[in-house]
């Protein structure tokens, strides 16, 4: 099993400047090995950008790429691992932009990668060989080639624990040097899910999620609470004259200033997600379009500074730690607009609806928690189909008209209607 651990480094000013010489020597090799491609292709000539082929042109070429004004080879003042770093990186774009092309890589198209600025790229390097990482009896330091003994803001040794280090990235985020080992650690035993019972969790922009069980999570709007300083900070900003140290300066406030958004909002879900996967035994979501939502360009920044998706990763992997299954409803049940008692579905729930009223039974519940409820339901299926046995995506053409999730529970016989009290009709989750 792998596992990241990130830790705060504390440098002093001659290690900061080391640190920012290795992440500047990764970019070099980067933007050198870059143009070395650019330059085959223009020529019409088969370039080879797998690592192992950068590495032999680097080693071949270095002492007249990496040289001063006088002509003097500079890059032995740094580890060979800052080099390879930066190649690594580029063999990966390259091999990222590659397959995106031809088809045979998920997501976006990935465009030709460009070269890297001094103040754009986030500076970074790695470490892979050599005598790295942790430092014998002292727990509080790491050990970085050519640089030597890093203090850490905490005990990184005992974060490690009986792992072994594979891999070790140090970069720099808002002013702040950090250290991400990925260790190895051996499968831990199965571990026996907790007694909680089964909850279904509804995720919303006014309050973050609400829980079958009637539990509310509020949600802090980490943004919206900066937005303020933010504004000032960012038009300060505006009037400094490029490339002076006070541009240079506020930059860096806006970007401590972003990364403490980052921090607020990284801390309530890894609260709320660690919580959640040790409490319950059966855990349902919905499979949410988020890529979708920002598109509406009135709700993108609530949207995104709920980190939904962030939500659900934590959750899938903090569940299988835990032993608790995750069930996640597919997108297309309607979860708010089902009643939880009578299973009753309505045609339209406008978003300004904040209480559900079921025009059939006549019940009267929030709109959060009515959807909640219907995700537990629909999570603890056992089936893999809807109650029509059809698919849950929507036809084609988009307007051809509903697929089965979309109509009435079904009637016949072998169906069971929705509801909250012990009926469960046949619908699609998937679980982790």
């Amino acid at each position: 099993m792998l596992e990241a651990v990130k830790v705060a480094l504390d440098p002093t000013p001659a290690e900061e400047r080391l640190l920012s010489s290795h992440a500047g020597a990764a970019r070099f090799a980067f933007n050198a090995g870059l143009a070395h491609v650019k330059a085959m292709i223009d020529a019409q000539e088969r370039p080879e950008w797998s690592l192992y082929a950068l590495r032999r042109w680097w080693n071949a070429n270095k002492n007249t790429l990496a040289v001063d004004k006088d002509g003097v080879p500079w890059w032995r003042e740094n580890s060979k691992e800052a080099y390879n770093s930066g190649l690594e990186a580029l063999s990966n774009a390259l091999r990222n932009w590659s397959e995106s092309r031809k088809g045979q890589r998920k997501g976006r198209r990935v465009g030709f990668p460009g070269f890297r600025s001094k103040d754009r790229a986030t500076p970074r390097f790695a470490y892979t060989t050599g005598s790295y990482g942790l430092i014998p009896g002292d727990p509080r330091a790491l050990r970085l080639p050519r640089i030597g003994r890093v203090h850490c803001m905490e005990n990184v040794a005992g974060r490690v624990g009986d792992g072994r280090v594979l891999r070790m990235t140090v970069s720099r985020h808002a002013c702040r040097w950090h250290a991400s080992l990925t260790v190895e650690r051996a499968d831990p035993a199965p571990a026996t899910p907790s007694r909680g019972g089964a909850v279904g969790i509804d995720l919303g922009v006014r309050t973050l999620a609400t829980l079958s069980d009637g539990t509310v999570i509020a949600n802090p709007h980490a943004l919206r609470g900066s937005e303020h300083r933010l504004r000032r900070v960012q038009k300060a900003l505006s009037r400094k004259a490029k490339g002076s140290n006070r541009r240079r300066r506020t930059r860096e406030r806006v970007a401590r200033l972003h990364a403490r958004v980052a921090n607020q909002r990284r801390d309530l879900l890894h609260k709320l997600t660690t919580r959640l996967a040790s409490t319950y035994s059966d855990i349902s979501i919905e499979d949410l379009n988020v890529a979708g939502m920002v598109r509406n360009h009135r709700l993108a920044k609530a949207v995104e500074d709920a980190s939904f998706h962030e939500l659900r990763r934590q959750l899938e992997y903090k569940t299988a730690r835990t032993g608790a299954r995750l069930h996640v409803v597919d997108r297309w049940y309607p979860s708010s607009k089902t009643c939880s008692n009578c299973g009753r579905v309505k045609a339209k729930l406008s978003l300004d609806e904040r209480v559900y009223r079921c025009d059939g039974c006549g019940l009267i519940m929030d709109r959060d928690l009515n959807a909640a409820i219907n995700i537990m339901v629909a999570g603890s299926a056992p089936e893999t189909l809807n109650a029509h046995g059809a698919d849950v995506r929507p036809g084609v053409p988009w307007d051809a008209g509903q697929t089965a999730v979309k109509c009435e529970p079904s009637s016949h016989h072998g169906g069971m209607s929705l509801g909250a009290d012990g009926r469960k009709t046949v619908l699609q989750a998937k679980t982790n």
